[in-house]
């Protein structure tokens, strides 16, 4: 089955318009010799399902090219930076936050924000790792090199 093309769709459309307008002001006897062209209701909601896939695309687009751009959510500031953060419950945290030349430790949880202390600036270390981890690594060299003898 042919699908109908969109610029006839349109043509379509418009010559009901011009009709609906020309309908209003011409008497009725005039309207019973020119009947109203018949509109597919499948090609009108071909239309808007097509321009909603649009719509939701530039959306998405958008989006991607923000992240990828490293578009952060409102303004970054020199004066604050979030420094560390823990999580000690289900939805509460320790933030470490630097404030020009001091770290403001705050506990952060639903409806409410409290600092709890103040310490002088220092170096953020990197996280060590975990025991687990390293005992893995430790574990898989064993392996590795009891496969390596036989």
């Amino acid at each position: 089955m042919k699908r109908p093309s969109t610029a006839g769709l349109n043509a379509g459309l418009l010559s009901w318009f011009i009709w609906a307008g020309l309908s209003m002001s011409l008497p009725t006897q005039v309207l019973a010799a020119d009947p109203a062209p018949a509109i597919s209701g499948a090609g009108s909601l071909f239309q808007v399902f097509i321009g909603l896939v649009a719509v939701l695309l530039l959306i998405g687009a958008t989006a991607w090219v923000a992240k990828r751009l490293g578009v952060t959510r409102g303004g970054s500031s020199s004066v604050l930076q979030v420094v560390s953060s823990a999580s000690v419950g289900a939805r509460e945290r320790v933030v470490v936050v630097e404030i020009g030349d001091a770290w403001l430790v705050v506990g952060v949880a639903p409806g409410s924000v409290n600092a709890l202390m103040t310490l002088p600036k220092g170096e953020a270390r990197p996280a060590a790792p975990s025991v687990l981890n390293s005992s893995f690594a430790a574990n898989l060299k064993q392996l590795i090199e009891a496969r390596r003898e036989k």
